[in-house]
């Protein structure tokens, strides 16, 4: 019984709707998946919808970015509540702030000579979270860039002319929000910035669990986040970071081609019930004159 905690869907910048990703989930065998979509958890009710009817779990996630010393960390929010007040005015807030540093984006590259309108990265990202991948997309169709590798290495990586700072939250602002409506952090393909004293930090601010399997990770990085993970006490996890079939690669695998165990999701899972027993012990606390 294999899962897949960590896949996209056209609610951001996925290539595929939802319901599709359920589908293909099906097809690849696999008995649950994690919906991470970047700071948006708007496909969850279509994919579970539809995994329901397929017999696939469909746990409801979000891929979060806050601030790291090196620059980025991914968060993935696992088990949150698609709708919760308090989740849904953070994440409005954040595609809010993707769609300005896009309309920046393309202020650059045009102000380049570059043939590119906000109108058509906007009608990319499909009314999802709207990202840099958008607009490598839209390059690669204008003929600009040969393809999304080419996009992000000519313009769009960090130090290029297109590039533009995301604005990014601190770490324990992300996890306190995911703890408070219910769900568990965990840190998304670390790779060699994983070492156990940033790890240990991470912990320190709320963080949860470690994703150890990555198409990113070679198999000693993984062993060696494992380690690290059994040491601390964190939970761990692992999943394809799939965006679609023309965005694989290095940092990118088919749907369900890791080998992730149900056991790893089952201890997640157990992992948040127990959180949430703690915090509903120290209301009562709380509570009590």
């Amino acid at each position: 019984m294999r899962v897949d905690l960590h896949c996209h869907s056209t609610a951001s910048d996925g290539e595929f709707p939802p319901a599709e990703v359920a589908r293909r989930a099906k097809a690849a065998g696999l008995a649950a998946i994690a919906l991470t979509d970047h700071d948006t958890t708007d496909g969850v009710e279509d994919a579970a919808r539809e995994g329901a009817t397929l017999g696939v779990r469909v746990v409801p996630g979000c891929e979060f970015s806050v601030k790291a010393p090196w620059g980025e960390l991914h968060l993935l929010g696992l088990f949150l509540p698609p709708g919760h007040p308090r989740l849904a005015e953070f994440l409005t807030t954040t595609r809010a702030a993707r769609r300005r540093r896009a309309e920046q984006m393309v202020r650059q590259l045009q102000h380049l000579g570059v043939d590119i309108e906000l109108e058509d990265v906007v009608s990319e990202a499909r009314d999802g979270a709207v990202g840099r991948p958008h607009v490598a997309r839209v390059l690669v169709e204008r003929g600009v860039s040969a393809d999304m590798s080419d996009a992000f290495s000519r313009y769009l990586g960090r130090g290029k002319p297109g590039y533009v700072a995301k604005p990014l939250p601190a770490l324990g602002q992300v996890t306190e929000l995911v703890h408070g409506v219910g769900g568990i952090a965990v840190a998304a393909h670390l790779g060699d910035h994983g070492t156990e004293s940033r790890i240990r930090e991470f912990q320190r601010q709320g963080l949860d669990g470690v994703e150890v399997r990555h198409p990113s990770h070679s198999a000693a990085t993984e062993q060696r986040l494992i380690k690290i993970a059994e040491h601390l006490g964190l939970a761990i996890s692992g999943g394809s970071d799939w965006h679609g079939d023309t965005e694989l690669g290095g940092a990118h695998a088919a749907l369900g081609e890791l080998d992730v165990p149900l056991q790893w999701l089952e201890r997640l899972e157990e992992r948040c019930r127990q959180a949430a027993r703690a915090v509903a012990w120290q209301s009562r606390e709380e509570d009590i004159p």
